[in-house]
């Protein structure tokens, strides 16, 4: 699949089931999505995987911690269920350097971006999931980050479970987002 197949056909999958890629592909991926622009070549980032029963252990974490009033440990446990991969997402900016923390943060997004596609294009479906878990304190402590990571969201991954529609996704007209400078019209 070329670039811009892969970038016009790519979808968040919903339904994710086996396989996911192993820790091996995984890695072999993460190595080109690394590739991505990281300026001063930082890669603030790193990656935990959760499969399996930690997948399990997840949730019950969340649901210990849940900000959300209502939400029932077994709601809780559910969404860390829909895929057969959990790649935790964590931010690691790199401080006291000339690279502002703001590119370091654009350069992990870049990255993850990045692996979307790739997987996209090994037949791998996947959604960037945030929102108000990523704040959670036993959570961060479950996986072990540090005072000084953040918690970026997960990054589900496995087969798409329902058939994706193969036609590709319509451009949207991005002309009002583009403007040509002229010096010549500039008065100053």
């Amino acid at each position: 699949m070329d670039v811009t197949t892969a970038v016009l056909s790519r979808r968040s999958a919903h339904t994710l089931v086996e396989p996911a890629p192993d820790d091996e592909e995984f890695t072999y991926l993460l190595r080109a999505a690394a590739t991505a622009p990281d300026h001063g070549r930082l890669r603030p980032w790193r990656w935990i995987l959760v499969r399996g029963e930690g997948r399990t252990a997840l949730g019950r974490c969340l649901a210990d911690d849940s900000p959300a009033p209502g939400l029932r440990r077994d709601q809780a446990e559910a969404k860390t269920r829909r895929a057969p991969l959990l790649a935790t997402l964590v931010f690691r900016p790199v401080t006291d350097h000339r690279v502002p923390e703001w590119e370091q943060l654009a350069a992990t997004s870049a990255m993850t971006g990045f692996l979307s596609l790739l997987l996209h294009a090994r037949g791998f479906g996947s959604i960037w999931r945030t929102g108000r878990f990523t704040e959670s304190a036993q959570a961060r402590g479950l996986l072990g980050l540090q005072p000084t990571e953040r918690l970026l969201g997960w990054l589900y991954i496995g087969t798409p479970g329902e058939p994706q529609a193969p036609k590709r996704r319509k451009a949207d007209d991005v002309t009002d987002r583009i403007s040509v400078f002229a010096p010549e019209l500039v008065s100053v």
